[in-house]
C-alpha cells in the first residue's frame, strides 16, 4: 500500500466518492417509489402475482455493462452520461424490489386489514395509514439490498467513461497500480457501510414502533 499516494490524491478520491453518491442515491430513491406501488400491486393480483415479479427480475439478468451501453439508445444521451448509469440502477433497483415490496405487504396481517375496513377506512388511507407503516420494516430490509447492491454496481460505469469509484479499478487495472484499486474497493465498501447505517438510523426514528416490539 503506497500511503503517500492516498495522501496525495485524497481529493480525487472523495470527489469521486462524491460522483459515485451522486450516481447511486437518486437511482435507489426513484426505484424504491416505483417499486413499492408495483410491489403491492403484485400483493393485490393474486395469481398475476408470480407473474409480476418474474418479470421485473428479469431485468437483473442483463449484464450490467449492455445495459449500460442499451441506455443511450433507448435515451437518446451520450454513451458518456452519468444519466445511463443512473436509468439502468434504477432497473436493476425495481427489479430487487419488487419482490421485496410485495413480501412486505404480505406480511400484513390478514385480521389489520380487516379491522382497517370495519373502521371505515377507504382503501387508499387503509394502505397509506394501516398496510404501509406495518411493511415498512419488510420494506426498509429490501431498500437496504437495493442500495448496497446499487453502490456496488455504479462501479461498473467506469468501463464506459463515467466517472465513479470505480474509476479507481480501471485505472489501477491500466497501470498495474494496487494501491489505486484498493482505494476504489475500500471506498466502495465504506459507501455502502455508510449508506446501510444511515437507512438503519433513519428505521429506527421512522417507525419507532419496530423497537417496541423487539
Amino acid at each position: 500500500m503506497n500511503w503517500g499516494w492516498l495522501g496525495a490524491n485524497s481529493g480525487r478520491i472523495f470527489q469521486l466518492a462524491g460522483d459515485h453518491l451522486v450516481i447511486a442515491l437518486p437511482a435507489v430513491a426513484i426505484a424504491f417509489f416505483i417499486a413499492v406501488p408495483l410491489g403491492w400491486l403484485a400483493h393485490r393480483s393474486g395469481a398475476a402475482r408470480e407473474a409480476l415479479v418474474v418479470l421485473t427480475s428479469l431485468i437483473y439478468v442483463v449484464p450490467s455493462l449492455a445495459m449500460f451501453i442499451l441506455m443511450p439508445l433507448a435515451l437518446g444521451t451520450s454513451i458518456l452520461s452519468p444519466l445511463n448509469v443512473v436509468a439502468a440502477m434504477v432497473l436493476y433497483g425495481i427489479a430487487l424490489m419488487v419482490r421485496s415490496a410485495a413480501d412486505a405487504f404480505d406480511a400484513v396481517p390478514k385480521d389489520v386489514r380487516q379491522s382497517a375496513d370495519a373502521a371505515g377506512y377507504p382503501p387508499l388511507k387503509r394502505v397509506t395509514a394501516v398496510e404501509l407503516p406495518l411493511a415498512g420494516p419488510g420494506l426498509l430490509s429490501g431498500l437496504r439490498v437495493v442500495a448496497a447492491s446499487t453502490i456496488s454496481l455504479v462501479s461498473v460505469g467506469a468501463l464506459i467513461g463515467v466517472q465513479s469509484l470505480g474509476t479507481l479499478f480501471t485505472e489501477g487495472f491500466q497501470r498495474s497500480f494496487p494501491t489505486e484499486i484498493l482505494a476504489g474497493l475500500i471506498g466502495t465498501i465504506a459507501l455502502a457501510l455508510i449508506v446501510d447505517s444511515a437507512l438503519v438510523l433513519f428505521g429506527r426514528v421512522a417507525m419507532p414502533w419496530t423497537k417496541a416490539r423487539s
